[in-house]
């Protein structure tokens, strides 16, 4: 309401001004009208003033730019307003990192060679896992419901362009990665005593962007795939929940068969699993980055947002049909 009696009183103000401005003036030219030749001028001005966004002004009169930050500020209310939201992507995690700590914290395996304490395993294992539950399960969640729901049919009838709309999906789900990523490393450092250097994480920060990036892709691709809001929790613990074991986030890869690990490779979990680990056991940013792993991601990234720009669609399944 504030907001309401603002934009009115500023309007009205604007009104004023032009009307002023427009009305004529006594002594002058032969007409009567002393600012004859400066009305264009003066007209002009008037009209790039009402233009101009003001402080209170609408997120669309501030063009794109200002489209994406409304929208993103939005997108990120609504995820902290989940409960369901809240609890897989920031205490889910924090659980399970204290849960495999305490019970399994105290064995040793092997990182690339150097045999460490499986402490130092799990904490990248529960942030790749974070990654993976934020980007793209709640993604996969959010958008085949908000999809079958009807709203995003009505975003889309709106003026906001659809990139603005994706983009901020993808925004929103980098701040709640990096979020998360960094509470989680604070925890495995005070409580754990699981350090890392500056360099190395120089380099979980450069993985999770792309691990984030390339998840995000994987779940606009999945979403366009289920028909019911119902079925997106079943379909996501099913492609989830095998691959925690296979591919080392859960289990040391030195535990597990050939065929198992060689099945995990061609995932894209093993892959950002692989790669924050070194982190753990190298304190250099090059030691500490697989070029392989990042590829392999990038790959899976630009496939699934390929198949997601031919397959997604706005309308619920129902409508499309």
């Amino acid at each position: 309401m504030v907001w309401l009696i603002k934009y009115l009183t500023r309007l009205w103000k604007r009104r004023q001004a032009a009307r002023g401005a427009s009305s004529p003036k006594q002594g002058g030219d032969a007409d009567g009208d002393p600012d004859a030749d400066s009305e264009p001028e003066r007209d002009g001005t008037v009209r790039q003033a009402m233009r101009a966004p003001g402080p209170g002004a609408s997120a669309g009169t501030r063009g794109l730019l200002g489209l994406l930050v409304h929208q993103t500020a939005y997108d990120l209310r609504i995820s902290l307003r989940s409960p369901r939201a809240r609890f897989m992507t920031f205490i889910f995690p924090i659980v399970l990192l204290v849960v495999f700590n305490g019970v399994f914290g105290k064995g040793h395996t092997t990182i690339d060679g150097t045999r460490v304490e499986l402490k130092e395993f799990y904490v990248p294992g529960i942030l790749t896992m974070a990654i993976v539950v934020t980007a793209y399960a709640g993604l996969v969640i959010s958008i085949s419901t908000l999809r079958e729901t009807g709203v995003l049919k009505r975003r889309r009838a709106t003026p906001v362009p659809a990139a603005v709309l994706i983009a901020s999906q993808a925004l929103t789900t980098l701040a709640n990665t990096a979020a998360i990523s960094a509470l989680l490393l604070v925890i495995a450092q005070v409580v754990y005593g699981v350090g890392i250097s500056a360099p190395a994480i120089a380099a979980i920060a450069c993985t999770a962007l792309v691990g984030t990036l390339a998840f995000a892709c994987i779940g606009y691709a999945v979403s366009g795939l289920i028909g019911s809001p119902d079925a997106a929790q079943p379909i996501v613990q099913a492609t989830m929940l095998p691959l925690w074991f296979i591919s080392g986030v859960f289990v040391p890869l030195g535990n597990l068969s050939t065929g198992l690990r060689d099945l995990g490779s061609v995932f894209p979990v093993a892959h950002l699993a692989g790669s924050l680990r070194l982190a753990a056991v190298h304190g250099s940013f090059g030691a500490a980055l697989s070029t392989t792993d990042l590829l392999v991601l990038a790959a899976w990234g630009i496939g699934a947002g390929a198949f997601a720009a031919w397959r997604f669609n706005w309308l619920p399944t129902v409508a499309s049909a």
